[in-house]
């Protein structure tokens, strides 16, 4: 009798269960590249610390991404100087330029910086930050060790002025990140190039997960030879952090795309268009 009576009760309940109640759609993901300059760099030498690249030069793309969670969004990085818009300037061997401002391309979107939710950081180098303070509304994701550096040093604080200031909202964080909370976009730990450096993964309905390498990687023979800048802050971290990337685009079946890789970010759909 108890199993007739549990049998009919689980019958009814399930039956009552309203269409409603199923799990909702999970909301659009989808990932725009921004340009957001370009580095001739003189020396490629002084990316590795084992003489891999003697008398060698290269040119260096510097990539951002916007991505679209619903309605919510996250900007990956924020390029060079916006000063820098329609010039080129010179830093030692190396050679910058940017063609147009993060700003500027999110117009075409018809996107204004106010509507940006998260500004994600990779890591506090100038290449990385340089148009940051163009979204002081939006909450600032950056790793607590970076976050520490960039408070200790004056000449980092300019793309940083709307958060240490105390007029915008950072957010530090520790471990590995779930941005909006739904496994669609990770900011991984991926430290030695600096001390608080992040990787970031995102999955994509189409073209499956994207794993942005921030600068944990700059370029491919980089990637293929385990070159370690020898301005990184831990060498044994940053090849720590290669086989995690390694790992995690093997476990994942994830594209890894080397933000200053001209052939990599060439995987991606070109400005306008989205990656899904």
């Amino acid at each position: 009798m108890k199993k007739n009576f549990f049998s009919i009760a689980a019958g009814v309940i399930a039956s009552s269960v309203p269409v409603s109640m199923n799990a909702a759609e999970p909301p659009v993901v989808e990932m725009w590249r921004l340009d957001c300059g370009t580095i001739e760099i003189g020396n490629l030498d002084d990316y590795s610390d084992s003489f891999l690249y003697p008398g060698r030069s290269m040119e260096f793309t510097d990539s951002c991404y916007l991505i679209r969670n619903g309605e919510r969004f996250i900007l990956w990085d924020t390029g060079l100087p916006k000063a820098l818009e329609g010039t080129k300037e010179e830093s030692g061997t190396d050679r910058m330029s940017l063609n147009r401002s993060v700003i500027g391309q999110l117009a075409e979107l018809g996107i204004t910086p106010d509507q940006i939710d998260f500004v994600g950081i990779s890591h506090y180098h100038y290449d990385h930050t340089g148009q940051a303070a163009d979204f002081g509304s939006s909450t600032l994701l950056i790793d607590r060790r970076d976050w520490d550096v960039v408070n200790a040093r004056q000449d980092l604080s300019a793309s940083f002025t709307p958060w240490i200031s105390g007029g915008s909202t950072v957010q530090t964080v520790t471990y590995d990140h779930d941005v909006f909370g739904d496994g669609s976009v990770i900011m991984l730990k991926t430290p030695g190039h600096t001390p608080g450096h992040r990787s970031l993964l995102v999955r994509l309905a189409d073209r499956g997960p994207i794993l942005l390498s921030g600068d944990a990687v700059h370029f491919r023979e980089n990637w293929s030879r385990r070159g370690v800048p020898g301005f990184n802050t831990s060498r044994a971290e940053s090849l720590a952090s290669m086989d995690r990337i390694r790992d995690v685009a093997d476990q994942l079946g994830a594209t890894l795309v080397i933000q200053h890789e001209p052939e990599d970010i060439a995987k991606l759909a070109l400005f306008p268009e989205a990656s899904h």
